[in-house]
């Protein structure tokens, strides 16, 4: 089977994240991750090609054109506006190009932080309870006490949170809403309960029916006693920070199988309600009294062999290759139904 590797070409970097940092860094999706599903295709016994996307419409025209039986859909922006990599998949709907990963429904709900937790809430999953607070306007919020998390409503990668993400007083709540407007204009802030306890990823790998990946947890416990526990810049990509060197990520070996299960589970419901396909990953936080909260939903998320993603898959005795061939798999099964 011919398959096509999508990608947008943006600034290309050598550099990039260890095994606990599955995003790309800076909003640079380094070379590496393209080049090792390309190798991982073609020791699946397929033949993949890079077909190249720059923003512009010559290069939209360049993949209509382009007769790859599937697309390995890479592309999170588009012309360098990372809001834009919904339209890509609805745009390979409209050309009839099967394609794998989610489509526009499920990127445009998983984007929208503060709509995919009503939607999640509704399926009876908890999540924290939140506001949404856009330039001069405060929409409707349950009541919710300190300590408050404040983040861009639709970034993704932990841009915008750092260690002043999580406030504790109305003062520094103002503060960080009027930091947030300034440096994302376009989106408004997401204000949400802060849950202490574990950091859980669950990925989820295919369609029907999904299977939960093996846990895998971002050990944040050994960060200063006076820092919040949260997955920021910080700790994802600030390789000279003391909060980059203390966390890791690894497969969850200290749950029960009924604490393993209830996260698994929150996850597939998680998964199903938001309309991912094929793969995705749930990001989850375990309270220290067992109660479960799903934080926020991944589709398509980054596929390093260091990735989190591909650690769940590698526990589930998937090698690399095993993991994209099954991705693509999920893809082609779902348009032959």
């Amino acid at each position: 089977m011919k398959i096509g590797v999508l990608y947008e070409q943006r600034e290309d970097t050598e550099e990039y994240p260890g095994e606990n940092q599955d995003i790309d860094a800076g909003r640079k999706r380094p070379k590496l991750d393209r080049e090792q599903i390309f190798t991982a295709i073609e020791k699946a016994g397929h033949e993949p090609s890079y077909i190249q996307l720059d923003g512009r419409d010559a290069s939209l025209f360049a993949v209509a054109r382009n007769d790859a039986d599937l697309v390995f859909n890479l592309v999170d922006s588009y012309g360098g506006d990372d809001g834009k990599d919904l339209h890509i998949p609805a745009f390979l709907d409209l050309i009839g190009v099967k394609y794998t990963g989610s489509g526009p429904h499920g990127l445009l709900l998983a984007q929208d932080k503060a709509l995919a937790k009503k939607i999640i809430g509704f399926h009876g999953i908890h999540t924290p309870f939140s506001m949404v607070v856009h330039r001069g306007r405060l929409d409707y919020a349950d009541d919710i006490t300190f300590p408050l998390i404040v983040k861009p409503s639709s970034e993704d990668g932990s841009i915008g949170i750092t260690q002043k993400s999580v406030v504790g007083s109305v003062k520094e709540l103002m503060e960080r809403i009027h930091d947030l407007h300034d440096q994302f204009a376009d989106s408004p802030v997401l204000i949400e309960e802060y849950i202490e306890g574990r950091e859980i990823y669950a990925g989820i790998l295919g369609n029907d029916p999904a299977e939960a990946l093996p846990l895998v947890e971002l050990d944040l416990s050994k960060l200063p006693d006076d820092a919040p526990k949260i997955a920021g810049r910080e700790v994802k990509f600030d390789k000279d920070s003391e909060a980059y060197r203390v966390t890791k990520s690894a497969i969850v070996e200290n749950l029960d199988e009924e604490t393993t299960k209830a996260l698994q589970d929150a996850a597939k419901t998680a998964y199903r309600a938001l309309k991912l396909r094929d793969y995705g990953r749930i990001d989850m936080r375990l309270r220290e009294d067992g109660k479960i909260y799903v934080i926020e939903a991944n589709p398509n998320p980054w596929l390093t062999k260091t990735a989190e993603f591909a650690m769940a898959a590698r526990g589930s005795d998937r090698t690399y290759t095993e993991t994209i061939k099954a991705i693509i798999e999920a893809a082609v099964a779902r348009y032959a139904a």
